[in-house]
């Protein structure tokens, strides 16, 4: 077998057996490309994996930085290498993992960009309820906000997912686990509007899809992006202006307010609690800034 048709198998394997989400495989398919592509360069053609070794991936960090990429996209790229060689040693294609003495990259952790609690007020305010388009994003902006969902699980939701009497949302989140959210009265109300003029949208519409298109199709999360980006266009300061954005703004309000971590880890569908804790130190800076602007002894 030579390395593209073991690459396709490693791809089928995140796909199927790990269950990683499509942007993860994508993620994988594009770093396995490129590594590939490093690998042409350096032998002319692309050399079978028993003769891959730890001198043939260790350059390729710096091929990557040659080519432009950051620390982040360097450490996921080598990550996305050292997991193909790691799965071809377990299923007995190679002995020796040319990769596992590879170190991975750090990055330095940067803190999450939120809205403040009057930005979101503000950004809600964008929309006019009364129209369709307006209505579907109100709703999609409100449910994220609402329910710290990451916007590949609000775009993959469908209406039966939206439990009215309960007032939570069943979601289907990374590694396909499954969690119960609950969702925010004024949330819900938007979501209840946006449904009701569904049909306004299109001719023909995807019944079981919760957010479409003006074509009537499940709503792409490039489409999305755009809708949220524009809506925050003027509204904040804050660096990046993205669905994320809306997450992070969840998680960081309802620590403000007193929220056990624990249960906020839980809603965001984090598998480890220090990935929540990122949202402490946020927190934590916003009310040192607080008490030295309030307190007279500061």
């Amino acid at each position: 077998m030579n390395l593209t048709e073991i690459i396709n198998k490693f791809l089928e394997y995140c796909r199927l057996e790990r269950n990683y989400s499509p942007h993860t495989v994508l993620s994988y398919s594009l770093a396995l490309h490129q590594f590939c592509v490093y690998l042409e360069t350096e032998y002319s053609i692309i050399p079978d994996l028993n003769e891959i070794t730890t001198n043939d991936v260790r350059p390729f960090l710096g091929w990557l930085h040659d080519n432009g990429k950051d620390k982040s996209s360097l450490k996921q790229k080598i990550s996305a290498v050292k997991s193909f060689f790691k799965f071809c040693q377990k299923k007995g294609f190679i002995e020796r993992n040319p990769a596992a003495l590879v170190i991975t990259p750090k990055t330095p952790k940067r803190l999450p960009s939120f809205l403040l609690e009057n930005e979101v007020t503000e950004l809600f305010k964008q929309f006019n309820p009364d129209i369709a388009e307006d209505s579907r994003n109100l709703a999609l902006i409100e449910l994220i906000y609402s329910s710290g969902l990451r916007i590949s699980e609000a775009l993959q939701l469908n209406v039966k997912d939206i439990n009215f009497s309960t007032k939570s949302v069943k979601v289907l989140g990374k590694g396909r686990k499954e969690r119960v959210v609950p969702i925010g009265s004024k949330a819900l109300q938007a979501l209840t509007n946006y449904i009701k003029k569904r049909k306004e949208l299109a001719h023909q519409i995807d019944d079981s899809s919760l957010f479409i298109s003006i074509h009537g199709k499940r709503l792409s999360s490039v489409a999305a992006y755009r809708i949220i980006n524009r809506a925050m266009q003027g509204i904040t300061e804050a660096k990046r202006k993205s669905p994320h954005v809306l997450r992070h703004s969840f998680a960081t309000h309802l620590l403000d307010h007193g929220a056990d971590i624990q249960s906020v880890s839980e809603m965001l569908g984090h598998e480890s609690l220090s990935t929540t804790q990122i949202y402490t130190h946020v927190s934590v800076d916003r009310l040192k800034e607080a008490y030295k602007k309030a307190h007279p002894k500061a």
